[in-house]
């Protein structure tokens, strides 16, 4: 690596340390200035922070576009913004209205104390930063030739170091740095790929026919059933924490609805460049069609800055994914099995928040262990997806209705789908295929609609 590279990543390495510690003691003085910045959130740090945290996964990106071609702008991009807009204008200001401190702590207030430890454990589930852990050490060893094991390391202290004083006022002052960071690092290989390629029809030229096509050649009910996991967005625990941490309700619905523009533009730029790298680069892993194509048509500066983009695009996921686990195993997990069913009983306090840190070093040392035998990122969103979400999405709209619903309900709704989505996955890989030719996501869904009719029935009938 070139030392004009080498210096733009030491540099950043530092900035993000200082935005990290930066006045991190003040978070101490009150547990929602460490949960969730004293629910002050502004609309700038809410834009930033949202729309750095949601592409941790970029070389999955650029995996699948390499790939699959426009086929990942249909699949992981317009669904999510249709979902995010009907998230905007319907349940963020309602989340932020409800002062609660994260998702599993709704389920908990609404439905009980088991459906809020179940629903905590598939939060932890969702929201584990392995797969986004092992991106940055695949992509450290790539571009620095330092070890998988050393570069997982540094990913895993430098993200989340600064969070164990800062909470989630750190994780916001750092993914307005990386935020800048990733737009400029793209935009700069956008434009130096089409130096070496020309205009994008030109590109286009040397591209399969599938990769311009909105389903990249994907049979109808794989392509449904992507749209039916971006329901994953009402569930998201990163949306819901900006949501609670945001100063108003109208800055939550505000943000979410600029962060699509964003999401959309940077979409623009990631899509574009996975095309280029089809388009310029010699067979190779899909997986590193970003540096890859970065080493090639990027000149030293450039392609440390890109490099940085990059990183920043992961970090950002990281840390705020880190929070959000630690936040679930701590508080959402460990302090509600040893509190009484009345929490009031047992505040949550200052104190307290020694648990959140004892869940940041747990969610470490689990991400660490499973980052190694982590997939494609893509293929993990699609299995996770598939199975945890009809356990939640459901559960999750019914928390904001008036309708009185028991918590044994709740969690037969929230247990069965997941159960039936695990058995339908399982069988598909023993079988090579799935019972019915039906993806995993529809069986499990389908169960979950079919406890709630049964149990309005059963209510309407007595």
């Amino acid at each position: 690596m070139h030392w004009l590279d080498l210096s733009v990543l030491i540099l950043y390495a530092g900035l993000l340390i200082g935005f990290g510690f930066y006045r991190s003691k003040e978070s101490g003085k009150d547990p929602e200035e460490y949960l969730l910045a004293g629910r002050k959130l502004s609309l700038p740090g809410f834009v930033a922070t949202l729309v750095a945290t949601w592409y941790g996964g970029i070389l999955g990106i650029g995996e699948n576009t390499y790939a699959y071609g426009l086929q990942t702008w249909f699949i992981l991009g317009f669904p999510y913004y249709v979902f995010a807009v009907l998230y905007a204008f319907f349940i963020a200001g309602r989340i932020n209205k409800i002062r609660c401190i994260s998702l599993p702590d709704q389920f908990h207030k609404r439905f009980g104390k088991t459906a809020g430890i179940i629903s905590a454990i598939y939060i932890l589930v969702l929201a584990s930063p392995a797969p986004y852990i092992l991106s940055i050490g695949i992509l450290l060893q790539f571009t620095t030739g330092l070890s998988l094991a050393f570069s997982l390391i540094i990913a895993v202290g430098l993200s989340l170091s600064y969070i164990w004083l800062g909470g989630f006022k750190a994780v916001v002052r750092t993914d307005l740095l990386q935020f800048g960071f990733m737009f400029v690092g793209f935009i700069l290989l956008l434009i130096f790929s089409m130096k070496s390629a020309g205009t994008f029809s030109e590109a286009a030229n040397h591209l399969p026919e599938t990769h311009l096509t909105l389903t990249g050649g994907a049979s109808f009910q794989y392509i449904l059933v992507w749209f039916f996991i971006a329901l994953w967005t009402f569930v998201d625990p990163g949306f819901y924490q900006r949501c609670a941490a945001a100063k108003s309700p109208k800055t939550a619905q505000t943000g979410i609805l600029i962060s699509v523009g964003f999401w959309f533009i940077f979409d623009i730029l990631t899509i574009s460049t996975g095309l280029y790298a089809k388009a310029l680069l010699s067979p190779g892993d899909p997986l590193f069609a970003y540096p890859r194509l970065g080493a090639m048509v990027l000149p030293p500066l450039a392609y440390g800055i890109f490099i940085t983009g990059l990183l920043s695009t992961i970090m950002s996921t990281i840390d705020s994914l880190g929070l959000i686990s630690a936040i679930t195993f701590g508080r959402d997990i460990i302090w509600r099995i040893q509190t009484p069913a009345n929490s009031d009983q047992k505040p949550w306090t200052n104190a307290s928040n020694g648990l959140v840190r004892k869940g940041l070093v747990v969610t470490a040392l689990i991400a660490l262990g499973l980052a190694f035998s982590i997939p494609s990122v893509v293929k993990l969103w699609y299995v996770l997806g598939s199975i945890i979400v009809p356990g939640l999405v459901l559960p999750f709209f019914l928390s904001f209705s008036a309708k009185k619903l028991s918590g044994p309900d709740i969690v037969m709704m929230m247990v069965l789908p997941v159960l039936v989505s695990v058995i339908w996955t399982i069988s598909g890989n023993i079988l090579d295929s799935y019972p019915l030719n039906l993806e995993p996501f529809y069986p499990g869904i389908l169960t979950s609609g079919l406890i709630y009719g049964l149990k309005v029935t059963r209510g309407k009938r007595n």
